[in-house]
């Protein structure tokens, strides 16, 4: 929805900035079953008790009152790992039926995926973001201490094959440990229509030992990636995190010229384009991927609150969002939730 709609009167969640967020992340679970050492120690985390996280249809409660009180026209289901959501179907395939119908994408790790790609996609999904860091099984266990690296070679697979397209790779480079394969992913993902995204690393692991020195850059993935002669990509990117080049030779699977794509949270930040809210799988809406702020709906949902005062603590919370996270701000302080508990 439009600055100019939301000056005319329309119902959106604004801020003091101008900004409208019409992009809903839902995290679904803060569980996961693999244990990236950029985002969890080995023995995982203190995981959120069941009573504390919201039921099928509180989620589904609070997807509809974004989509048809709020201005929301995209939602994104992200964990932890949400194919781990028993109801993560039926959630999806509530949302399809609202109207105006959102777009709707899962962010995944891919495994599971292979079984169920097909009911995600008659149940309304429109396309998924699979996040793959190496195409080397044991560099793979090195990373998430899984030997799962073909269970999600498959996901991606059948979801390109199920038609959730385009099937989007969400990469992450790590200094030292599989910034040399920049290239290869890359041609992995021309040879298979896939969109490939890097990632900069950014503050959110459990372990809060993120150090922006050994960060992967925007710049430095570009230098690695000289050889494929990347060009400017003339289509504004409007609201979306990536940036993106076209690659010379190649179309993906629809036909179109291929792109890859960097989201430069960290040296590049978009705040001021911004336009997402959060919701972790307890209940909290989150103005901002670094906010250290909540503020409670499952409190309001479970006190029997109408739509309209879920909705009005909704667009209050959206309100008080800052102009940008301050990363490189000295008074920067991480979130203390990590991202698996955030969403992605």
């Amino acid at each position: 929805m439009s600055r100019a709609a939301a000056a005319a009167g329309v119902t959106v969640l604004a801020d003091r900035f101008g900004r409208i967020a019409t992009d809903l992340r839902v995290s679904l679970t803060d569980r996961c079953n693999l244990r990236c050492t950029y985002c969890m120690p080995a023995e995982g985390l203190a995981w959120m008790p069941q009573p504390q996280q919201l039921t099928d249809d509180e989620v589904k409660r609070l997807v509809r009152i974004a989509v048809e009180q709020l201005g929301v026209t995209e939602v994104r289901f992200t964990g932890g790992e949400p194919l781990i959501r028993r109801g993560l179907v039926d959630i999806i395939a509530e949302a399809a039926r609202l109207e105006p119908r959102p777009k709707l994408s899962v962010t995944t790790n891919g495994i599971g995926l292979d079984r169920i790609a097909v009911p995600l996609r008659e149940a309304g999904l429109d396309r998924v973001n699979v996040s793959l860091d190496t195409l080397d099984p044991v560099r793979f266990h090195t990373l998430t201490l899984r030997d799962r690296h073909s269970d999600v070679l498959a996901g991606l697979r059948a979801a390109a094959a199920a038609g959730l397209t385009p099937v989007k790779i969400n990469t992450v480079l790590m200094r030292g440990v599989n910034d040399d394969e920049a290239p290869a992913l890359l041609r992995f993902a021309l040879d298979h229509g896939y969109q490939l995204r890097f990632i900069e690393q950014m503050p959110l692991d459990a372990q809060h030992q993120w150090d922006r020195r050994e960060m992967v850059t925007a710049e430095e993935i570009l230098a690695a990636l000289e050889p494929f002669a990347l060009e400017p990509d003339n289509v504004s990117r409007g609201t979306a995190p990536a940036e993106t080049w076209l690659i010379p030779g190649h179309v993906d699977a629809a036909g179109e010229p291929a792109r890859v794509g960097v989201i430069a949270s960290v040296t590049r930040p978009f705040c001021g384009d911004c336009d997402r809210t959060r919701l972790t799988a307890d209940g909290q809406v989150r103005n901002c991927l670094f906010a250290t702020e909540e503020s409670d709906l499952r409190k309001l949902l479970r006190g029997g609150a109408s739509d309209a005062d879920i909705a009005e603590a909704w667009r209050v919370a959206m309100w008080g969002k800052r102009a940008g996270h301050g990363i490189d701000d000295p008074a920067f302080l991480q979130p203390v939730r990590p991202m698996s508990a955030i969403g992605g």
